[in-house]
Formats: structure tokens, C-alpha cells, sequence
């Protein structure tokens, strides 16, 4: 789903019983004191608060809103507008290298377009234009110079959310013109990026739940290029009940198969609230998801109408997602909330 105007965004609960019912889950143990942290073994908790350095301070605060739990994933974006933003141009990410510097254990998450003005409304057959130019090495070089930026900034580590959301039908960078070629794309840039000294890349393959304009698994470029299978998911149609946006073709449970089946990690660089409303439901079923199955990460979109923090919009939901992941429970997470009812319930 193409979410126009990110570049500006950010200007009674559900109980943990009814998710683990629903699921077969058990919460896994966020950052929190007295559990036994292995950094290793723990999925790293995000969220999307801005692309630039307003999204850096507040990480702190809504660390200070969950009670303290650490928030390890710093995800942001690059604007797709000109290859200059492309490859790195923006102030911002020398703020998000040094965020990402200060502590050994987090990860730094960048979603990278494939190509400039990528929200322009560029019609197909220009697209495949495109893609067969990028494919044949046309643009090379703007991801070798993203590549150099990272690696001197001090992120050689970054996980590259290269070209997300490819099976839709918005983004310049999406897939369906020519998949063919959207693949060998994907390759040449993972190898430029590659081919600078230092690199310690990892690049995050992630569609949008669901079938959309193309199925998603005809856009994947192949095992040796992707280290993270990824999906971005909203609670919105197709999948009116959580169940339906697990089983629904190309849906949740489809992607924890075909990550198995590949030897990767999953992860969720964009997920939330959507046209369902306030959905508390939604959130604690998303939660124990990502509890049972361990993602590398989870990055919550935090602006209206998707997130919990800086939306008003959902306050049940966002007091499922408080008590969920907040480090101020005494007890073992998995306890949170049973026994409580939702105000009409």
C-alpha cells in the first residue's frame, strides 16, 4: 500500500488470553528486567515515527511511554523523489548513524527505493522501461555511492528494505511491468551495493500482504541476494479478521512458509491499524503473531490512522500495544492482561 505523504507524517484493551486463543501463540519476552536477556534470541521492537531526525528523539519517548523497553530497530526512509535522496543525500541519516552507534545492539532499518520519483504516477509501460534499464547496470552507480555513504557513516550493517511493497500497484519500483527484469534489477543493485568494501548489508525482501497486483513470490530474486523475508501489513481488507489475513493467499502464514522453506528470517517493516478502525483485537492477534514467530524485527507505523503513540485515533488499541510491550510489568509478559474486559464486553 502506498502510503503518499510519509515524508510529512507525524506533524478497553484486548486481552492476551483471546490472542493466545486465537493464535496458539505465547508473547514473547520483550527488553525488560529480570528475564534473562539474550540480545541474540530477542525480536528487536521499532517503530516508524519520521524519516528525519524528529523520528531519532522520538525513539526516546516512546521508549518513556512503554514503561523503558528499548526500542532496538531505528526504521526510516529515503525519499524517492531524485537519485540524489537515493543515494543518501538527506542530513538525516548521519543523525540515524549516530543513533545507531550509540549501542552495539541495534539495527539500523532503511527503506531504499529502486527508483527515483517513485510516487510520480509513472505509468507501466514506463516502468518496464525503467526496470530493463536498471537491469542492464543504467543506475548502478547511485547505489555503489549509497553504499560508500552507509559504510562511512559507520552502518555497514543497515538491513536494506530494497524496493518494499513491489507487488502493489503505486510505487515506481513496483514489480508487475516485468517481473523478469524487476529481478535482475534487484540482483545488480545488491551487487553494487556488495561491491564496496566494508559492506555488512542484509537486504529485507517486503511486499504487501496479500495477492495485490502481482503474487509476490514471482518478484523474489533469488536466495543469494535476500536475507530477510519481510511483508508490510495493515489490518485492512482482503483479511477482514486476523484469520483471514493469516490464511488469505500470499498472506501471513504463506510468508512464515516460504522464509522456512528459503532458510530465512522474517520481519515486519511495516505494520498497524488501518481501515478496520480501532481495533484492539487486531493488535493483540498481531502481537502474539509476532511473539510466536520471532521476526528479526517489528516496525509499527506511528501516525494517524495506523499507529498507537501518535494517533489518538485508537485508543484501545494503543493500550493493547502499551501493555503488551511495556518493560514497567512486574511479571512475566505473558500474563498481561488476562482477565481484563474491553469496556462493552
Amino acid at each position: 500500500m502506498s502510503h503518499r505523504g510519509r515524508w510529512l507524517a507525524g506533524a478497553c484493551s484486548a486481552t492476551v488470553a483471546v490472542a493466545l486463543l486465537v493464535t496458539g501463540g505465547a508473547l514473547a519476552t520483550p527488553p525488560q528486567k529480570g528475564f534473562g536477556r539474550d540480545v541474540e534470541d530477542e525480536v528487536a521492537v521499532g517503530a516508524y515515527l519520521h524519516y528525519g531526525s524528529p523520528g531519532v528523539e522520538r525513539m526516546e519517548d516512546l521508549s518513556r511511554w512503554l514503561g523503558g523497553t528499548e526500542l532496538r530497530a531505528g526504521h526510516t526512509y529515503l525519499p524517492g523523489d531524485t537519485w540524489a535522496n537515493i543515494e543518501g543525500a538527506p542530513e538525516s541519516l548521519r543523525i540515524w548513524a549516530g543513533w545507531r552507534n550509540e549501542r552495539p545492539d541495534r539495527l539500523f532499518v532503511l527503506n531504499v527505493p529502486m527508483l527515483e520519483h517513485n510516487e510520480a504516477g509513472v505509468p507501466d509501460g514506463r516502468v518496464a522501461e525503467l526496470l530493463r534499464s536498471g537491469a542492464r547496470g543504467t543506475y548502478d552507480q547511485h547505489f555503489r555511492r549509497l553504499a560508500e555513504r552507509l559504510v562511512g557513516l559507520g552502518v555497514p550493517d543497515t538491513v536494506i528494505v530494497l524496493g518494499w511493497e513491489m507487488n502493489g500497484f503505486n510505487y515506481t519500483h513496483r514489480c508487475r511491468p516485468d517481473p523478469e527484469n524487476w529481478k535482475k534489477y534487484w540482483r545488480r543493485i545488491v551487487a553494487a551495493m556488495r561491491s564496496v568494501g566494508g559492506h555488512q548489508f542484509r537486504f529485507d525482501f517486503a511486499p504487501n500482504r496479500g495477492g495485490d497486483a502481482i503474487a509476490w513470490t514471482r518478484c523474489y530474486p533469488g536466495d543469494d541476494v535476500v536475507d530477510v523475508i519481510g511483508m508490510d501489513t495493515y489490518d485492512q481488507p482482503p483479511g477482514r479478521s486476523f484469520e483471514d489475513q493469516v490464511k488469505q493467499p500470499y498472506g501471513l502464514q504463506q510468508q512464515v512458509d516460504f522464509a522456512e522453506a528459503h532458510g530465512k528470517p522474517i520481519s515486519y517493516p511495516e505494520w498497524g491499524l488501518f481501515r478496520n478502525g480501532d481495533n484492539p483485537d487486531y493488535m493483540g492477534n498481531m502481537l502474539a503473531w509476532i511473539a510466536e514467530h520471532k521476526p528479526l524485527y517489528h516496525s509499527i507505523t506511528d501516525y494517524c490512522p495506523h499507529g498507537v503513540w501518535q494517533c489518538s485515533r485508537n485508543p484501545r488499541s494503543a493500550e493493547v500495544f502499551r501493555e503488551f510491550l511495556s518493560s514497567e510489568q512486574g511479571h512475566d509478559p505473558r500474563e498481561a492482561g488476562r482477565g481484563k474486559v474491553r469496556p462493552g464486553h
